[in-house]
């Protein structure tokens, strides 16, 4: 049976009438629609239009436990599932990423939020437009400081504040992409304390893998990237985890599945199959801990992350040591650890989130006047090609496009008025 063609009584003999029920509810009717029009709006799709345009595509991923997901659904064989091939493609950078996205090398990418909406914009690179198909992931970055500075007594941002604001030395810090998410995770935690990141130290760009290696050598005091970076920093004994960006935004949007909107309007069937073949990854990697403990033992591989699966998956289960000794010392269990899938809430392309990267990138100069925030987000984010993906995988969708969150800071997120949130700050460009 066609994956696309299938029934009522198909949906409840597989997920059986309670999950079936739920998903219904969610969708409101939309999904169920949706699964019945892949297959049955139009003689042309009855007769098979909607095979996937393209069968192999090429996507491209940074040496990240977020990438998992991507990697999880070519090596189950997700793919084949949904009738594509994932051809997967090791990246050096993110400017690589984009490059590539960009001249048509790559079909797709797991890829930062931040530097798709940057390329829609023409900031941060080359101008083009751009679709983000659907979240990959919620959590899982952390923000690393030096030993050198555990040693001056900084253990927290208020106690790297005091630090900084003695102005004994220029202090370095390193994010991954000027426009991508750990330079705005990196920026709005400087800033929560006091500490402006365009004035008070310097930032300069290192590519995730080489994070820990360049802290070894002296060259920053500190950076924001994803995991496993940061916890090989404390393996390696060089560093500490000062705040994880779950505890700047709990549950914040993090690596999208980005493309091209070209490859997107040529290739509609082949971006749902990518779409729901890596949602059924996400969904059997948070399945359970033996899902977890495979999937790590998985991307530890060279091809992919390269370094130990215990490193790896010890943060992916929300076991996490801050690297710090004494009575600063803590361990604890994240509830809010990354996750991937969490019932299909991770994955849905929210107007919101898409919004907050443009006000981040007002606040900090990157943009010099306010776009038409909505305007973009509903243009960037393919909110019904991700219906469509959603519903041949099974998978519930919120009520509503918009969503409302609280970060560290204390300011609430709403997406209501962005440029007026953008303005607020009182620590900006």
């Amino acid at each position: 049976m066609d994956r696309t063609d299938f029934t009522t009584d198909d949906l409840l003999a597989r997920y059986g009438r309670r999950e079936f029920l739920r998903n219904s509810v969610l969708l409101g009717g939309a999904a169920l629609a949706g699964i019945s029009g892949l297959a049955a709006s139009g003689g042309a799709r009855a007769a098979g239009s909607d095979a996937p345009e393209k069968k192999e595509v090429r996507i491209g991923f940074i040496p990240l436990t977020d990438c998992a997901s991507v990697v999880m659904a070519a090596v189950n064989k997700f793919d084949e599932k949904y009738g594509i091939k994932i051809v997967l493609s090791k990246e050096a950078s993110w400017a690589s990423v984009r490059d590539k996205l960009v001249n048509g090398e790559l079909d797709a990418a797991h890829v930062l939020y931040g530097l798709v909406y940057g390329v829609q914009l023409g900031i941060g690179g080359p101008k083009k437009d751009m679709s983000v198909l659907m979240n990959l992931n919620h959590n899982g970055q952390a923000i690393t400081l030096s030993n050198q500075l555990k040693d001056k007594g900084v253990v927290d941002g208020a106690s790297l504040a005091r630090v900084v604001a003695k102005k004994e030395r220029e202090y370095t810090f390193a994010q991954t992409f000027p426009t991508g998410t750990h330079a705005m995770w990196l920026y709005y935690w400087l800033a929560a304390n006091g500490i402006n990141p365009l004035k008070d130290v310097k930032t300069i760009t290192v590519p995730p893998p080489q994070m820990v290696a360049n802290m070894r050598v002296g060259n920053m005091d500190g950076f924001c990237v994803g995991e496993p970076w940061n916890n090989r920093a404390i393996v390696d004994k060089i560093g500490f985890t000062a705040v994880t960006t779950q505890e700047i935004w709990t549950d914040h949007p993090e690596k999208v599945l980005g493309t091209t909107a070209e490859f997107a309007e040529k290739n509609p069937n082949t971006a749902r199959a990518m779409i729901a073949a890596i949602l059924e990854a996400g969904r059997w990697i948070d399945a359970s801990l033996a899902n977890k403990q495979k999937t790590a033992e998985t991307i530890a591989q060279k091809s992919y992350v390269n370094t130990e699966a215990e490193v790896i998956v010890a943060r992916m289960l929300g076991r996490y040591e801050n690297g710090l000794t004494g009575s600063q010392m803590r361990s604890w269990d994240d509830k809010n650890h990354m996750k991937f899938y969490n019932d299909g809430a991770v994955n849905f392309p929210y107007l919101s989130d898409g919004m907050w990267f443009l006000s981040q990138h007002k606040r900090w100069g990157l943009l010099k006047e306010d776009p038409d925030y909505l305007a973009v987000a509903r243009k960037v984010n393919r909110i019904d090609l991700y219906k469509q993906g959603a519903a041949a995988a099974g998978v519930g969708l919120p009520k509503s496009e918009i969503r409302t969150s609280k970060l560290i800071d204390g300011i609430v997120w709403d997406g209501k008025d962005p440029k007026k949130y953008a303005a607020g700050f009182k620590i900006k460009a």
